[in-house]
């Protein structure tokens, strides 16, 4: 099938790219805008108790004081607030009021610190719109209305909370956005010029993968529309880099095979059509782990990751079409010339630092395996030293951001909870008005719950027959010690709720123990149905039903070893209090599946030296003379280009960053260079069970294993060619 594919494109590579052109044409001028959403609380179902929370209130308390800005002010010599201080922050939150911005509803003051140096503006906003863009803008507004309005005082006025860190994690996202794309571009030019010193081989992936960007992007916004899917701005950094690290990854893996054809003696247009028909298999296998790896997070209860896993999947499925279409129509284009001004591609370098490693491997396999097992092993320790931590804001933002000084600043002036209280809502069951004489009973009992420091009883609806208690906790609403207090909160609320009556606690540290809750329900959904997918595709691969199993075994290493060094390098080595809770499901999805890409190209490249009559170590340490160049190019800018996420300066892309590109790292130039063919070697021909793919696909019944015919000149009619050409040329 990849043959003809290869042929036909080849045959008419002109008509190949005018339809690419037109595709993208059609599809990104009528694509629709991408929206996006950074409210929390939209990423859970409804029924979860934070979101059933958030709902009554909406019922009962339509018109309920929930700030979404708060201006902080304070003296510019750090000291205590004066009678005029006290007089401008009136006439500020009175002067912001009058100004009537659209989303703002509310502009009122707020209590000052206990020790007298800070007072607040709180600004409530449409609660419908929240996390939408339309409220960073607002928060725009009044940041610059606040400032403004502060000249000539001795304040200095500070604007932070939900819609100002909104406003702070678009521009941070923007800015890092921006530098993942030049790095990434950057690296993929350099690295290429490095391996093959020709610059059209350099900047073609570049032009073509961004056509193919351009494509994807539409079609994600039409997917999104279509299906109402959350949107989030680091969905877009994630995106650039998946493009162009997989994009690039699929190009070189042609382009090391065109190479080798046009070596082993093939006429260019030939080598292409070769070319595809030989790596064809590989490439739409790992695209295939990849895209049903991603879908998997449709699985998750979490809307970030509901939308993730589509836009990405997509975005690969767009990059496989391209790598078996437009790449080999435009390189059979330009022919051999695309190597341009270097010779080397003629003929293959003599002592060859890879066909030195594939006789390391065939002479020494159980060393081999061993060593590079024992190094995934002592890395995977760290993974028991894992904590998560919730507080998305700031992981998305530089903690010099306005909003999270602001954030500081008011965890250190007030209670730390104050910023973001839990309510707890209770109801009466039977419709009746709630007895008043309970509610002080009630409010001592929440109270007195272990990391509470205060509870009373704010308001009761028209009807009487919901009361709102305002509980502040002693902690910040996105630490452990925050989520752990709010599921005791729950306890005492659900279980000393009055007869007749049903409590819901909601706020901040309830929707981030709600989204623990769906996290470690996605561990238990999402990472095994897509480890068994990723296992039918290999079996499909390989026909075989061990090397599955062993496979992803090695995978599962590299994944334990990745999550380990990251909790090292950012737990223990930069304090950090936790990784960011999704970073597990996102590490092993990007890690298991795009890692799998070198081990599939690896054992497909082995299986097809068995073919050729090798025995299993001879087999795989040629599999690792051939492949590996195209692993290690592959593997370093594919890890190169995830580390670009380091640069966004936000601990989750950098926590992100680093632990992706690790495990391709690991995933390259440990597993799929010595823990695959090692073991593959050791396993012989037992790997292939029940089948018999180390063997040449014309062998007899009654040829023995590993004595395949294809030297015998009995090869198939797609095959015969380009199989006698690469062995010439790998012997020549």
């Amino acid at each position: 099938m990849f043959r003809r594919i290869g042929s036909a494109v080849v045959r008419h590579p002109v008509w190949t790219i005018v339809a690419w052109l037109i595709a993208a044409v059609a599809i990104v001028a009528t694509a629709p805008s991408l929206p996006s959403n950074s409210d929390e609380s939209s990423f859970l179902p409804k029924s979860y108790e934070s979101i059933k929370a958030a709902d009554l209130q909406e019922r009962a308390f339509p018109s309920a004081f929930t700030p979404s800005a708060i201006a902080l002010y304070q003296r510019t010599d750090g000291g205590k607030l004066t009678a005029a201080d006290q007089k401008d922050v009136a006439r500020i939150t009175s002067e912001l009021g009058k100004k009537h911005i659209d989303q703002v509803q509310k502009v009122v003051p707020g209590q000052p610190s206990k020790d007298g140096r800070y007072a607040m503006t709180l600004v409530q906003m449409d609660s419908k719109n929240a996390g939408q863009p339309k409220q960073a803008d607002a928060a725009k507004v009044l940041r610059d209305g606040a400032k403004k309005l502060a000249k000539g005082t001795d304040l200095d006025v500070k604007l932070g909370g939900s819609a100002a860190q909104a406003l702070d994690q678009q521009d941070s996202s923007k800015r890092g956005q921006a530098l993942i794309g030049i790095g990434t571009f950057v690296i993929i030019l350099v690295t290429l010029l490095i391996i093959f010193r020709a610059p059209i081989l350099a900047v073609l992936p570049l032009v073509l993968i961004g056509l193919v960007s351009a494509v994807a992007n539409g079609l994600i916004a039409y997917a999104t529309k279509l299906f109402d899917l959350q949107a989030n701005s680091s969905i877009s950094s994630i995106l650039i880099v998946v493009l162009f690290g997989v994009g690039t990854d699929y190009f070189l893996f042609l382009i090391f095979r065109y190479r080798e054809s046009l070596r082993a003696g093939d006429e260019p247009k030939e080598a292409m059509v070769n070319a595809v028909g030989r790596v064809g298999e590989a490439i739409a296998s790992a695209a295939g782990a990849v895209i049903i790896a991603f879908l998997a997070l449709v699985l998750s209860t979490l809307g970030f990751l509901k939308q993730m896993g589509p836009a990405l999947a997509i975005a690969v499925a767009a990059t496989l079409v391209a790598g078996l279409t437009l790449i080999p129509a435009v390189v059979s284009l330009i022919g051999p010339k695309v190597f341009w001004p270097s010779k080397s591609w003629q003929k293959e370098p003599e002592n060859a630092r890879f066909a030195a490693l594939g006789r390391g491997v065939q002479r020494r396999p159980a060393l081999t395996a061993v060593v590079s097992g024992l190094i995934l092993l002592a890395l995977s320790v760290g993974t028991f030293g894992y904590k998560a931590t919730f507080d998305l804001a700031s992981g998305s933002m530089p903690k010099t951001k306005e909003s999270m000084v602001v954030q500081d600043e008011m965890q250190k002036a007030y209670s730390a909870g104050a910023a973001a209280p839990t309510d707890v809502y209770l109801s009466s069951t039977d419709g009746k008005p709630l007895d008043k004489s309970a509610f002080d009973a009630y409010a001592r009992r929440l109270g007195a719950v272990d990391g509470v420091a205060s509870a009373r009883m704010t308001q009761v609806n028209k009807e009487g027959t919901t009361a709102d208690f305002t509980v502040t906790l002693k902690y910040e609403a996105s630490t452990d010690k925050a989520i752990d207090a709010v599921g005791r909160v729950r306890d005492v609320a659900h279980s000393t709720a009055p007869d007749g009556t049903e409590a819901l606690v909601g706020g901040m540290s309830s929707i981030f123990k709600d989204i623990n809750a769906a996290v470690n329900h996605d561990y238990k959904t999402v990472f095994p149905v897509a480890a068994v997918l990723i296992m039918v595709i290999l079996g499909l691969l390989l026909r075989s039903v061990v090397a599955p199993w062993y496979l992803m075994a090695s995978v599962g290493l590299g994944f334990g070893a990745t999550l380990g060094a990251t909790v090292w390098i950012f737990q223990e080595g930069q304090g950090h209090s936790g990784l960011m809770f999704m970073l597990p499901v996102i590490m092993y999805l990007f890690v298991v599946a795009i890692g799998t890409d070198y081990n599939i190209l690896m054992i497909a490249r082995l299986r097809e030296e068995a073919r050729e009559g090798r025995d299993p170590r001879e087999a795989a340490g040629m599999a690792l003379r051939h492949a590996g160049p195209t692993v290690a190019a592959a593997g370093f800018i594919l890890a190169a280009t995830f580390a670009t996420m380091m640069l966004a300066g936000n601990s989750l892309l950098s926590e992100m960053g680093f632990a992706v590109s690790f495990g391709i790292a690991v995933a390259a130039f440990v597993m799929a260079m010595f823990f695959t063919p090692s073991l593959t070697a050791l396993i012989g021909h037992a790997a292939w069970w029940p089948g018999h793919g180390d063997q040449a696909p014309d062998a007899g019944a009654g040829a023995g294993a590993g004595t395949g015919t294809a030297h015998s000149g009995v090869l198939r009619d797609d095959e015969d060619r380009d199989t006698v050409h690469d062995s010439a040329g790998r012997r020549g």
